[in-house]
């Protein structure tokens, strides 16, 4: 039996699955496109932030993901560094030196001493690895089919697919992208600001390709030949395509693609061969709400925006972690409803920062000297220590904190990098996990990415948490061990115990959900045994 139908094969919706797989749940993938088609349009590179790489720990998908960005890199070196004059490939050596987090605008935040928590791969490597664990863990996927209508009753979400099928289930997530069928279908309101400008991304070969070098302040946008060799980048400041557009759905040609680097760039440049292409833009939508009764959204389907900064995949893979566990209890019936409700309540205000985040780096990406001052100026206060903070952790998503009113500032923001060990012994709690390595980085600096021999006692919470059940930790070094355990009665099959090593100071326990961010901190009480029926549904 189906428990839930995700709508959409992409990162998103094969995280969302395996999430709800490794809950207990039952997921459905269906994808209307096939894998070669999803590949033909893997074109550019994708940015996994410092957040999205500690959540992709904790299901041991850091590594496999680091091998095939090393891979990648390593079909892509040239041999020769890039021109100073050339920012963007200055960043890609960057970040193959471990120090590069980001940037905005682009205006590099950089880890001088290395050691980054940054990755860069091509999508269809990043489906492959969420595709494996997927079919590890027994996620059944179904490509080729488009789903062209939603509906839903009192019991059930049903799919209707292109050729008549009807699918049904409990719940169904449109993981569908910007033009979501699922959202548009259900009735999601889906309200922002139209396209300023037109990107486009092509695998193309130029007529006297040494006329034009990569350059974020070209007298006409921005141009790109060196991010990924043979693919070729634009984008124009010229008011988007906007959703009346004849030509938007209409493959990108070789003289469209000449027009707009001789408009970006000034040079009379052609393009003698184009063999794919894409087109996008800053068309910046947010949907009011991500569920509708059996209908929710996650990634693209519920929130667009430019893609200058790189954070839409970080911030639907964050909204698929977040949703994952609590739909996963809703299903089998092990928590109300009502836990759904805190999936909009906490991810909707993360998005609508990074919405507001990228208007600004379209506004700061534009050509002009007013521009260009601003750039300046903003390069001057980004060197400030306070603002430097404030812009890292805002682009590599640490500063996201569910729970600002809280009256312990650890509740609802993700788990500090601590060890620790399950009271029965260190090896009780983390059974292998089908799909999953074990994570870390060598030399990256990652948190939590420490052997346990390494660390000398106890195992990363980051490797506790790998079978997606909660966590119940014990800062005490054990004195409050027998207390949490009673407390735990009849959440057992959905929160485990384990004792940090070494104790933290000022002892208490943090409740940590299966996404990695604490639910609950503070001393043993009935205060703990309200969040644990909050977070994890009532005793058993």
């Amino acid at each position: 039996m189906t428990d839930v139908i995700i709508v959409g094969g992409g990162p998103v919706g094969l995280l969302l699955a395996c999430e709800l797989k490794l809950g207990g749940a039952e997921p459905l993938v269906l994808e209307a496109a096939t894998g070669g088609e999803r590949v033909t349009r893997s074109l550019g590179l994708r940015s996994l932030n410092a957040r999205t790489l500690h959540s992709l720990e904790l299901r041991g998908l850091v590594e496999p993901l680091t091998e095939a960005q090393w891979r990648l890199f390593d079909q892509l070196a040239t041999g020769s560094a890039p021109d100073r004059s050339d920012m963007v490939g200055m960043m890609t050596e960057l970040l193959k030196k471990g120090m590069m987090r980001g940037h905005f605008a682009g205006l590099p935040l950089l880890e001088e001493h290395g050691g980054a928590e940054y990755a860069m791969l091509k999508q269809h490597q990043i489906e492959a690895v969420l595709a494996a664990r997927a079919s590890a863990l027994g996620v059944p996927v179904r490509q080729g089919r488009a789903v062209v209508d939603v509906t839903q009753d009192a019991g059930h979400a049903v799919a209707t697919l292109a050729d008549g099928e009807r699918v049904e289930a409990p719940y169904l997530v449109g993981c569908d992208g910007g033009r979501s069928v699922v959202r548009k279908r259900s009735g999601f309101a889906f309200s922002g600001t139209p396209p300023t400008m037109t990107g486009r991304t092509a695998v193309a070969t130029l007529t006297g390709p040494g006329s034009v070098t990569s350059s974020l302040r070209s007298p006409g946008g921005l141009v790109n030949l060196s991010l990924v060799p043979g693919e070729i980048a634009t984008i124009e400041f010229d008011g988007g395509p906007g959703d009346g557009s004849p030509d938007r759905d209409a493959p990108v040609t070789a003289e469209e693609l000449a027009g707009s680097l001789r408009r970006v760039t000034g040079e009379d440049v052609g393009v003698a061969r184009l063999e794919a292409g894409i087109r996008y833009s800053d068309n910046t939508r947010h949907a009011d709400s991500y569920r509708k009764g059996r209908v929710l959204l996650a990634g693209d389907a519920a929130h667009v925006h430019s893609p200058i900064g790189g954070q839409g995949l970080n911030l639907g893979l964050q909204d698929a972690v977040n949703l994952g566990w609590k739909l996963a209890l809703v299903a089998r019936g092990a928590a109300p409803e009502s836990l759904l409700d805190t999936y909009t309540a906490e991810r909707h205000p993360v998005a609508a920062r990074v919405l507001r985040n990228t208007r600004a780096q379209v506004a700061a990406m534009r050509p002009g000297a007013q521009v260009d001052a601003l750039r300046e100026v903003l390069s001057e206060v980004m060197a400030l220590p306070d603002a430097e903070r404030h812009f890292t952790g805002m682009v590599e998503g640490t500063d996201v904190d569910y729970a600002p009113t809280a009256p312990d500032p650890r509740t609802g923001r993700f788990t500090p990098p601590l060890t620790a060990t399950p009271p029965e012994g260190p090896h009780d709690r983390c059974p292998q996990v089908p799909g999953a390595a074990d994570s870390g980085v060598p030399g990256s600096g990652r948190r939590g990415s420490e052997s346990p021999a390494a660390a000398g006692t106890g195992r990363p919470v980051a490797e506790l948490l790998r079978d997606g059940r909660g966590l119940l930790l014990d800062l005490s070094g054990g004195a409050d061990a027998a207390e949490l355990t009673a407390a735990l009665a009849g959440h057992h099959d959905r929160v485990s115990l384990a004792v940090a090593a070494p104790p933290q100071a000022g002892g208490g326990a943090l409740l940590v959900r299966p996404d990695g961010y604490v639910a609950w901190a503070g001393a043993p009480g009935g205060a703990l045994m309200d969040a644990l029926t909050t977070w994890f549904g009532p005793a058993s």
